[in-house]
């Protein structure tokens, strides 16, 4: 299991967090100047070079969103002009898209970024440009609730791309763009102009992902250990029963693909973190309020905790808790993570997305009852900040090294020599570990900030 740095402190950090920038702007520059848009939104560094993968646009907006996060942490206004401009002028299919349940991740990482540094004072105040961002934003959420599969005793989801049957656990972070828009005062129009609740979706999605995406060691089924998550959840449309857990990039339906499960840890903790910002009378389904929020701690500390103590002594995950490859591996979890060994992959970039999820839940909870989960945070924040997972050759166009894709589907790049994919970054991983990095600079200053 992780072995918590319980002494490390966020300010202690400033000279690595300053170095990480340093070489995160070089990184943005290159991509700028160097890579081919028309081939489409990048999405994986082969060889040290970013390429391609024809699936959906998802990762156009941690692309543009790179930038604006950049400006945010330095001040540099030459980001902010590669971001702002790059938002404006690419990112309006995706605010329209109906085809994904990426909203999340392209909008509010663009669009969302901007008005919340409008919203800090970072940005100067412009009355249009505040209603272009806000009015993207409005419309982003109201067409991620628009895919919506409703089921019985008042819950429902946001379904995946894969069809109405299919709930997908990294869909929890799409609920931020109905939470911004939301908070925008934006409602959704159904048939006959039905005003639609957005908080009521958003509600109902995290609900459902709580009851059966995580697990929490009540006998659900027989591989039911506590705070682990199933990718995807499979139902049948005709009576809206589930049918049956499945996952589409971990190993197996009962087994945990940690990327997905680091985007639950995070999703949750910033949907607690904006819940408890909504007015005291504002009614919500599934219990109200008192209960949506025990909920959400529940599956929280449940899949916080299963993090911990199922990753590696230095924080950072391999791609599956499952892997059929660990077993070859003696005590793996009582040593660091080896992204060189010969028998499966780490994924750099589920440790990234866990970490802000750590670190968050930590702030939820206070400094007493939280101080494991903000310790762990660091500590795996601390670890991604330096060789061999900080990307420091310049010839290289990836951030954070040792990220994986899409491991069942042989998408990943394996080096010659090398028996498992290594060495190269994602578009997500580099994003969000900007996220990370951004979130313990303010930690360090005494400050902190939320994607609302």
């Amino acid at each position: 299991m992780m072995k918590v740095d319980t002494n490390i402190e966020a300010s202690e950090l400033k000279e690595k967090v300053a170095r990480f920038w340093e070489v995160s702007g070089q990184k943005i520059q290159a991509i700028e100047a160097e890579y081919d848009a028309t081939q489409g939104a990048p999405v994986f560094t082969v060889e040290g070079e970013y390429t391609t993968r024809g699936w959906t646009e998802w990762t156009q907006g941690f692309q543009y969103g790179a930038p604006i996060l950049q400006f945010d942490a330095t001040g540099d206004e030459a980001f902010l002009e590669i971001g702002r401009r790059n938002t404006v002028e690419r990112m309006a299919p995706h605010v329209t898209h109906f085809g994904v349940h990426d909203h999340g991740f392209n909008n509010v990482s663009t669009y969302g970024n901007l008005l919340r540094l409008m919203n800090e004072g970072r940005l100067p105040e412009n009355e249009w440009e505040r209603a272009f961002y806000e009015l993207a934003l409005k419309n982003s959420g109201a067409v991620q609730a628009r895919r919506f599969t409703e089921l019985p005793e008042g819950l429902g989801y946001v379904y995946s791309f894969n069809g109405p049957h299919s709930l997908f656990a990294d869909t929890i972070r799409s609920m931020r763009a109905l939470a911004v828009s939301h908070r925008l005062g934006h409602v959704y129009c159904g048939e006959n102009d039905v005003h639609l609740s957005l908080m009521e979706h958003l509600v109902k999605h995290v609900a459902t992902t709580a009851k059966f995406i995580v697990y929490y060691g009540e006998g659900r089924d027989a591989y039911d250990v506590r705070g682990r998550a199933v990718h995807e959840g499979i139902f049948n449309l005709n009576d809206g029963n589930f049918r049956c857990p499945s996952s589409q990039q971990g190993y197996s339906p009962f087994s945990t693909w940690t990327r997905g499960h680091a985007w639950v840890m995070c999703g949750f903790a910033e949907q607690l973190e904006f819940l408890d910002t909504l007015p005291a009378d504002e009614p919500l389904p599934c219990g109200g309020r008192e209960a949506v929020r025990a909920m959400m701690l529940k599956a929280a500390r449940a899949t916080c905790d299963f993090y911990i103590a199922n990753t590696p002594a230095d924080g950072i995950a391999y791609w599956d808790t499952g892997a059929p490859g660990l077993a070859q591996m003696g005590d793996y979890l009582d040593r660091p993570a080896d992204p060189f060994n010969d028998y499966e992959p780490v994924d750099s970039s589920a440790s990234a997305i866990a970490a802000q999820g750590l670190l968050r839940l930590g702030h939820i909870l206070g400094d007493e009852e939280g101080s494991t989960y903000t310790q762990a945070g660091l500590t795996v924040v601390n670890r991604l900040l330096e060789e061999p997972y900080l990307s420091v050759d310049p010839s290289h166009q990836g951030l954070l090294l040792h990220s994986v894709y899409h491991r069942p589907n042989g998408w990943d790049h394996i080096p010659e020599g090398q028996k498992v994919p290594c060495g190269e970054s994602s578009m997500w991983g580099d994003y969000h570990i900007r996220e990370a990095a951004l979130l313990v600079k303010r930690m360090g200053e005494g400050e902190y900030y939320r994607f609302f």
